[in-house]
């Protein structure tokens, strides 16, 4: 059992940070932009709050934290209040938000000179993998480090691996993001083709799937599509933003990536729709429109 601190109880953070009680049977501490989440939080599973991230931080073997971006990570590790100002040496912080490389390097840099350890390690899974406690990890960080944090990250991964130094665990959520941009583009065309030609589109699934075209995406999300149902699972917004973070690091390392640009575009045609907060698998819906 670790004394472990989670900040950010979105709808990703709030079943992992339950996921350390239950499962890890850690003594977990919350903190939340808005207290009444952090209280909600408390009385389901039983954990401590606290009214800043210092507070948060303070006497905590690790702490863990999942937000929206660059700017919302410094606003809660920065400063005065900021988790940093609570860490104790020794200690390691998992930043389980997806950023960029740039920002989980600065700070693995200012917790170096603080006496303390920094992991960057973004997700993939989703809520559903968040909720279920199977999701994939994807690290960046010294040996040491990661060594210490795997064990407790395990309360809410089916899969956790070291890919490398500071940065590299964004770097790599940033080829996930890319590799399925273009598999929800290619499934939202070959579904409106199959209803064009008048196929049966379950039918048609159900038989390419066992093939060479199978992917996570036509498994769970050609129901959706075919059907027309969006108001779930991953945010088109939230795609947008991971989108551009892979399109900005790109640009610093001469990567050429057009097919990610163009359907990053076919979202913002989604958006225009009316379809912020729809699923990722919504990209049909132009489709169709």
């Amino acid at each position: 059992m670790a004394k472990v601190a989670f900040i950010g109880l979105g709808v990703m953070g709030f079943p992992m940070a339950g996921h350390l009680v239950k499962k890890g049977g850690h003594e977990v501490t919350v903190y939340n932009r808005t207290a009444a989440k952090a209280k909600e939080w408390a009385d389901k599973f039983g954990g401590k709050t606290a009214a800043t991230p210092k507070q948060a931080a303070e006497g905590q073997d690790f702490v863990m934290c999942c937000v929206g971006n660059d700017n919302d990570l410094r606003s809660v590790t920065i400063g005065p209040d900021g988790a940093f100002a609570g860490m104790t040496k020794g200690a390691t912080f998992v930043d389980h938000t997806t950023a960029s490389a740039e920002v989980a390097r600065e700070l693995d840099a200012a917790a170096t000179k603080s006496g303390f350890k920094f992991i960057d390690a973004p997700v993939s899974g989703g809520q559903a993998g968040a909720e279920n406690g199977v999701l994939t990890v994807m690290c960046g960080g010294t040996q040491d480090a990661f060594a210490g944090a795997e064990p407790v990250i395990a309360a809410y991964a089916r899969m956790c691996k070291l890919l490398g130094p500071a940065g590299s665990g964004q770097l790599t959520k940033m080829v996930n993001q890319i590799c399925i941009a273009g598999l929800v583009q290619g499934l939202a065309e070959g579904i409106h083709f199959a209803k064009k030609s008048g196929l049966d589109v379950p039918a048609v699934i159900d038989t390419i799937s066992k093939g060479a075209a199978q992917s996570w995406q036509m498994e769970n999300r050609y129901k959706a599509m075919n059907e027309g149902k969006y108001d779930f699972g991953f945010a088109v917004e939230w795609m947008r933003k991971d989108l551009s973070i892979c399109i900005s690091e790109a640009r610093r390392n001469g990567a050429h990536l057009p097919v990610t640009a163009l359907v990053d575009q076919f979202y913002s045609e989604v958006e225009k729709l009316g379809g912020k907060r729809w699923d990722t698998c919504s990209l049909l819906a132009r489709l169709e429109k």
